[in-house]
C-alpha cells in the first residue's frame, strides 16, 4: 500500500512533481543529460543542473523542475520549468516571482511548453516580462539544443 508524504499545508503539491506525465519527466530527462555532459564530464559550464531540487536546503522552498547551481557560491543562477500549453502561464509568474522576489540568487528562469515547442526566457530587471527564447546568456547557449 502507498502512503503519500507527510508534508506541511505550505508545500504545494504541484511542486513536488510526482504526477508528471512522461512527456514532461523526458523533457527533464534530456535537459539534465545534457547540461550534465558539460558539467561533469566535459567542464564546460560551471553550473551543476539538477533536477527536482530544492531552492533552499536549510527549510521549505520551491521546487523548480530544474535548477542550474553554482557549488562555490551556493548560488542558483538560472531555474526551468517544464510545462503543457495550459499551465504555461502558471509557470511564468513563478518564474518572474521567483527572480524578482530576489530570495535565491535567481539571474535567469525559462520555461518550456512541450505541447507547444516554445521556450520562453525571463532575467531580472525584464519588468516582469517574458520573452521568446531559450538563449541562456549565462550559460552562453541554446538550452534548445538538447531537445
Amino acid at each position: 500500500m502507498y502512503f503519500p508524504p507527510t508534508n506541511p499545508p505550505s508545500v504545494v503539491h504541484e511542486d513536488w512533481g510526482v504526477w508528471a506525465p512522461a512527456a514532461h519527466q523526458r523533457v527533464i530527462a534530456k535537459l539534465t543529460v545534457g547540461l550534465g555532459v558539460l558539467f561533469y564530464r566535459e567542464h564546460a559550464i560551471s553550473l551543476e543542473p539538477l533536477p527536482e531540487a530544492m531552492l533552499d536546503e536549510g527549510k521549505a522552498s520551491p521546487v523548480p523542475d530544474i535548477l542550474l547551481q553554482d557549488d562555490e557560491t551556493d548560488q542558483t543562477p538560472i531555474i526551468i520549468e517544464i510545462c503543457h500549453t495550459k499551465g504555461l502561464k502558471g509557470d511564468l509568474q513563478k518564474v518572474i516571482q521567483l527572480i524578482d522576489d530576489d530570495l535565491y540568487g535567481i539571474l535567469e528562469g525559462f520555461v518550456y511548453d512541450y505541447k507547444a515547442s516554445r521556450w520562453y526566457r525571463y532575467r531580472r530587471g525584464d519588468g516582469a516580462i517574458a520573452t521568446p527564447s531559450s538563449y541562456s546568456d549565462i550559460l552562453q547557449l541554446d538550452l534548445n539544443n538538447f531537445l
